[in-house]
C-alpha cells in the first residue's frame, strides 16, 4: 500500500515538473521575443529617428534689447512709457529740459543769418572792385593820350620838357593805380570765385553750427529707434543725466531668436537650414514653433568666457564643450503666442537635410536690423538752414554770386 502511494507521489511530481519546464520554456520565449522585439524597436528608432535627430533643454529665448541712451546732457521733465508699455518706432519716450539746447540753436541761427549778409557783401565787393577798375582803365587811357599829345608837342617846342615829364609821371601813376586796383579786384574775387551764397565756406561752417544746435535741441527728446516693449526702466523724473546713461530698453519681440547650446558631439551632422521644432517651458507641450537652424557658433561658450577655462593643467578632466546654435523662429507663430527673452526651451533638430553648409559661406549683403527714425532730424535741420539763408539772401544772390 505505501509503495503504490510512494509510486503516484513520483508520477505527480514528474507532471508537475514537466509542466514547469514548458511554463519556463513559454516565459523565456515570451522574454526572448519581447527582447528582441525591444532590440529592432530600437533599431528602427535609431535608423529612422534617433540618428536623425539631435534635441537639447539648454536652449534660451534671446532677442535685440535696444537700450535708450542719451546723445546730449539734460534733465529729464517728463518720461513718456514705463516697463510692459507698447511703444511705436519714432515715439517720445523721454523729455530733457530743452532750454540750454533751444537758446544754442537761436543762437546759431542769428549767427547764420549774420554770416550770409557778410558774404552778401563780399559779393557787392567784387561789383565794387570791378567798377574801380574799369575807372582806372580810363584814367590810364586818358594819361596815355595826353602823354602822347604831350610828347608831339614838345618835339616841335610847342611845351618845354618838364610838363612833358608831368604827363610822363601822371600816365605812370594811373598804370600803377589801375594794377593796384586790379590786383584788389582779384583778392576779393578770390574770396567768393566758384561759389554762390549757399555754398560759399562761411556759409558752410555757419550752416553746420545751426545743424549741430539743432540736432542737439532735437535730441533733448529721446525717441524710440524700433516698435517693442519697454524694459529695464531705471530713470526718473528730475535726474541729471550724462550721455551714454543707460535709462530703459526696447525689446521687439517680433524679433526673437533662440540660442541652443547643443554639446559638440551633437554637431557632426547639424546643417545651417534644417528645420527645427521648438517647444517652450512657458506653453508646453500644447503649442509648438518651428524654425530653421540659422548658424553655428564660431567657438564654445567657454571660450568666448570672461574667464576661460585653463586646461593647461596637471589635474585636468575632459569636460564635454557646448556650442550656440542660433535658430530663427517662424514670425507667424510668434505672433499667435509671444515669447520673451530669457525664457528656457526645447529644441529638437532634423538632421535628415545634409545639403546646408556647416559654416556661413557669404557676408552678408545689407545691415541685419537698421532704424531710419533720425534721418528726418537731419531733414528738417536742412529745412530750417535753406530757410535762413534764403530769408537772408537778395532774390537776384544767385545771378549776383555767378556774375
Amino acid at each position: 500500500m505505501a509503495t503504490a502511494n510512494h509510486a503516484e507521489s513520483a508520477e505527480n511530481q514528474d507532471a508537475t515538473d514537466a509542466g514547469n519546464k514548458r511554463k519556463r520554456k513559454k516565459w523565456l520565449l515570451i522574454l526572448l521575443l519581447v527582447v528582441i522585439a525591444g532590440g529592432l524597436g530600437f533599431w528602427a528608432w535609431y535608423e529612422f529617428y534617433g540618428r536623425w535627430n539631435e534635441n537639447t533643454d539648454d536652449a534660451y529665448v534671446n532677442g535685440n534689447v535696444v537700450e535708450i541712451t542719451p546723445l546730449v546732457t539734460g534733465t529729464v521733465v517728463s518720461i513718456g512709457a514705463d516697463d510692459g508699455d507698447l511703444v511705436h518706432e519714432g515715439q517720445v519716450l523721454i523729455n530733457f529740459d530743452p532750454s540750454d539746447t533751444l537758446v544754442g540753436l537761436q543762437s546759431a541761427e542769428a549767427n547764420l543769418a549774420r554770416t550770409v549778409r557778410q558774404v552778401r557783401g563780399l559779393y557787392s565787393n567784387v561789383d565794387a572792385m570791378q567798377a574801380q577798375v574799369q575807372a582806372q582803365k580810363v584814367a590810364v587811357q586818358k594819361a596815355k593820350k595826353d602823354y602822347q599829345r604831350r610828347q608831339s608837342l614838345a618835339s616841335g617846342g610847342a611845351i618845354s620838357r618838364e610838363e612833358l615829364s608831368h604827363a610822363s609821371d601822371a600816365l605812370t601813376s594811373a598804370q600803377s593805380a589801375l594794377n593796384n586796383a586790379q590786383q584788389q579786384l582779384n583778392s576779393t574775387q578770390a574770396l567768393v570765385d566758384g561759389t554762390v551764397i549757399a555754398s560759399h565756406p562761411d556759409v558752410l561752417a555757419a550752416a553746420a553750427d545751426v545743424r549741430q544746435a539743432y540736432l542737439n535741441n532735437a535730441r533733448s527728446a529721446l525717441i524710440a529707434p524700433v516698435t517693442g516693449y519697454v524694459a529695464k526702466r531705471t530713470v526718473q523724473l528730475g535726474q541729471r543725466v550724462q550721455p551714454g546713461t543707460p535709462m530703459m530698453a526696447v525689446v521687439p519681440l517680433n524679433q526673437l531668436w533662440i540660442d541652443a547650446n547643443f554639446k559638440e558631439t551633437q554637431l557632426s551632422k547639424m546643417r545651417i537650414g534644417q528645420s527645427v521644432e521648438i517647444s517652450s517651458d512657458l506653453y508646453g507641450d500644447d503649442v509648438t514653433f518651428h524654425g530653421t537652424v540659422d548658424s553655428l557658433g564660431a567657438g564654445t561658450g567657454s571660450a568666448f568666457a570672461l574667464l576661460p577655462a585653463q586646461n593647461a593643467t596637471g589635474n585636468w578632466i575632459k569636460i564635454v564643450q557646448r556650442v550656440p546654435v542660433r535658430i530663427h523662429v517662424n514670425p507667424d507663430e510668434l505672433t499667435k503666442h509671444p515669447l520673451r527673452i530669457g525664457l528656457s526651451t526645447v529644441v529638437d533638430v532634423n538632421l535628415h537635410d545634409q545639403s546646408g553648409p556647416v559654416l556661413a559661406q557669404q557676408p552678408p549683403v545689407q545691415a541685419s536690423y537698421t532704424t531710419n527714425v533720425y534721418k528726418q532730424q537731419l531733414a528738417e535741420a536742412q529745412t530750417l538752414i535753406n530757410k535762413l539763408i534764403e530769408d537772408n539772401s537778395p532774390t537776384d544772390a544767385t545771378a549776383t554770386a555767378t556774375r
